[in-house]
């Protein structure tokens, strides 16, 4: 397995933060969190840290706010987060949709796409009551729709890999294999 040293050796991404994009149920955190252990590098989870930022939790701040408020909130977190020392992150879903949001991240960061089909999307997201863009009469079209208005977005990333069901150390070889494959490249 690679590890990053803090001081001296070599850095995967170009010493750039490794930040996951994807749908919702894509298993970006999850994922993340390993990844980030197995570089030996930090962890974030934007939304956390927005939660952290504003005082309030996502639900709150797109009920109180709105959404488009929440987006450039979530900007700024971003921003300060790739402006720093290489780590490991974790997006929201629509963080990457947003124009200036997904330049910044194509600039300072290495973006990988984790990709998901509907079905495994819509098993991990429907144990758990907290997305607000889900918060609809029927949440499975929604997220239908979020996936096909989404993906050609997503594509842009710098690297694409498979979220699926299973073990996520399965994913986390493959960001680790096309993080390899990427620097050989380079």
């Amino acid at each position: 397995m690679s590890t990053v040293s803090s001081d001296s050796g070599p850095k995967v991404a170009d010493g750039k933060p490794i930040v996951l994009v994807g749908l919702m149920g894509a298993g970006k955190s999850s994922i993340g969190r390993r990844l980030a252990d197995a570089l030996s590098l930090p962890f974030y989870d934007s939304d956390d840290e927005i939660e952290l930022a504003a005082g309030l939790t996502i639900s709150d701040i797109f009920s109180i706010h709105g959404e488009e408020e929440f987006r450039r909130g979530e900007q700024r977190v971003i921003e300060r987060l790739v402006s720093g020392p290489q780590h490991v992150m974790a997006t929201g879903g629509g963080a990457f949709m947003r124009d200036e949001t997904r330049q910044l991240l194509k600039e300072k960061a290495v973006t990988i796409w984790l990709r998901a089909d509907l079905d495994t999307l819509w098993r991990r997201v429907s144990r758990r009551d907290g997305r607000p863009l889900l918060k609809t009469k029927n949440p499975k079209d929604k997220l239908r729709e979020l996936l096909e208005a989404r993906q050609s977005t997503y594509a842009e990333a710098d690297l694409v890999v498979d979220s699926r069901d299973g073990p996520h150390q399965v994913a986390v070889n493959a960001i680790l294999d096309v993080l390899k494959s990427r620097a050989q490249v380079s």
